[in-house]
């Protein structure tokens, strides 16, 4: 009887370990983690000279909604995606995007400002106009690509572990303002793990006496996040593919095509051949 409550308590301290990332959980709010692809993103060559964009709305449209319990009412995605892709925009360095979301706000106060000035009005600088129109979306949400788990239990003892995977779509347009041509279109995927274990003891000490234990530990990622690295990965192939269709210009060729960060997307987008021909090329 001792073996199996020596068992019971192992089974259960082992459980206990993997809430152990939870004491490293600061309370006090910090900046959103960077991902792999933000680093892709920040690691691109320098371009020509940057390329004014617009973005008027990236949302969402997927329809989805959280499952039942959850919310009946809840998105499954959040609806900041312009946020989100005017944030990546402005972190590659290879474009300047302009406010078009909150637009009637920005030429709202513009007129408070031209008031002010009466008669010096004409001192207020013009709006940018965009070179690069920016279009696309969430386009797609998709529940329980893959479910699995394992578990096992012994006298009432048992531990048990799950796992689920999602994924969300993103594609990612740029369109060139003067003639309306599409210059190129990305889509990107990413996926979000869900994972939950739990164990717990079920076990008659004797007639009488009844042991029973239960832990359990949930890791969800966010979605929010995800999303962002979605968007993010989106600009990084859109930036690449660009430069292979020519659409936009390197500031150093040279140097610029060695960048491992544009030969790993190229490899990603195109056949090797094709990718060595094209650095030969220059």
């Amino acid at each position: 009887m001792k073996k199996l409550l020596i068992s019971s308590a192992l089974i259960l301290l082992s459980a206990c370990s993997s809430t152990s990332e939870f004491e490293h959980i600061e309370p006090a709010s910090s900046l959103m983690p960077k991902s792999a692809s933000y680093y892709d993103l920040i690691g691109l060559p320098a371009p020509q000279g940057s390329i004014v964009a617009a973005v008027y709305d990236f949302r969402d449209q997927t329809g989805q909604y959280k499952p039942i319990p959850s919310s009946n009412f809840s998105t499954a995605v959040p609806q900041s995606g312009t946020a989100f892709l005017a944030q990546a925009l402005n972190d590659s360095a290879w474009f300047v995007p302009v406010e078009r979301e909150g637009l009637q706000n920005l030429l709202t106060e513009r007129k408070i400002i031209r008031a002010g000035l009466k008669g010096e009005a004409g001192n207020l600088p013009q709006l940018n106009s965009a070179q690069i129109l920016m279009e696309g979306g969430i386009v797609a949400y998709d529940t329980n690509i893959k479910t699995g788990g394992a578990g096992a239990r012994y006298l009432g003892i048992g531990v048990n572990t799950k796992f689920r995977v999602d994924t969300v779509t993103v594609n990612l347009r740029a369109v060139d303002i003067r003639t309306g041509r599409l210059l190129t279109s990305v889509t990107t995927t990413k996926s979000i793990l869900s994972k939950e274990l739990s164990a717990g003891v079920f076990k008659f000490i004797d007639a009488q006496d009844l042991l029973e234990s239960e832990i359990g530990y949930t890791s969800n990622e966010p979605v929010s996040v995800c999303v962002v690295q979605a968007i993010e990965t989106a600009v990084v192939h859109m930036i690449a593919d660009g430069i292979w269709k020519r659409a936009w210009n390197l500031g150093s060729p040279d140097t610029g095509l060695q960048n491992a960060v544009l030969q790993k997307y190229w490899l990603e987008a195109h056949t090797e051949a094709r990718v060595s021909e094209r650095i030969k090329q220059g």
